[in-house]
């Protein structure tokens, strides 16, 4: 991920709860969790009503990961959309509550680190990457060339998930060598749109979201390099470098 995504974006679905809940005499599918996830569902559950007609109701949230397990732990969802495996923790609720699950890998992702299309940095090291977004660096790392001289003359905004997002969880624990260790003087949202608008709209930013929503805004954003621990060139995003896990800091 880099940032590619070990993990398959996954579907949970219960297996012992009790089915769906009606709604105006409808049955009504309850999906939520992952932004990451989030278009996939949108656009199934778009054309699972196309096909049902008026006979069932679908709705799709967007609260993060970890908001959609605790949802679907306390059995209000149907469907969770994940951006990682299921913690311990997080099993062991759903036991408590009576909930079984299986998941469904649906695709696979990667973490882009990008910048706006106007900043000049094409690449960066995983070095880099820890020095930004390490605690430590919080309300300290305040400025481009505080990376180093060959950096731009830029105060340096940061975007990112929120604290109940996969990505997040999983983005820290690959640069920072820990799940949830991260400075915190950032602009944090569970909508990627939101941080796409943000750091499309400031050359100095910098941040970090699902593969799709880079896609689908490629002309407003630059995806960085990104080196490898051990040097060399940069990694580059592509299709086959995501697939075969390439496009990944460790």
């Amino acid at each position: 991920m880099s940032v590619s995504r070990a993990a398959c974006l996954v579907l949970l679905l219960p297996l012992l709860a009790g089915g769906c809940a009606p709604s105006e005499s409808r049955p009504l599918v309850r999906v939520d969790g992952s932004s990451t996830v989030y278009p996939i569902s949108e656009a199934v559950a778009e054309e699972f009503q196309k096909a049902q007609g008026r006979s069932v109701w679908v709705t799709v949230g967007v609260s993060g990961t970890g908001g959609g397990f605790r949802k679907f732990c306390r059995g209000e969802l149907d469907i969770v959309d994940a951006s990682r495996p299921i913690t311990p923790s997080e099993a062991a609720a759903c036991r408590a509550r009576g909930i079984d699950f299986m998941a469904l890998p649906v695709a696979l992702d990667a973490l882009t680190v990008v910048v706006g299309r106007d900043n000049p940095v094409s690449e960066v090291t995983i070095d880099d990457l820890r020095r930004i977004w390490s605690p430590t660096s919080h309300g300290r790392v305040l400025h481009w060339r505080q990376l180093g001289p060959d950096f731009p003359d830029l105060p340096l905004k940061l975007y990112g998930p929120g604290t109940d997002s996969g990505s997040f969880e999983y983005f820290t624990e690959v640069v920072n060598g820990r799940p949830r260790s991260s400075r915190g003087d950032y602009t944090a949202s569970e909508d990627d749109n939101l941080l796409v608008t943000g750091v499309a709209s400031d050359p100095g930013a910098l941040g970090y979201f699902g593969l799709a929503y880079y896609r689908e805004n490629a002309s407003r954003l630059k995806v960085l390099g990104v080196v490898p621990p051990g040097g060399g060139a940069p990694v580059l995003l592509t299709q086959g470098n995501v697939r075969e896990g390439r496009y990944r800091p460790l």
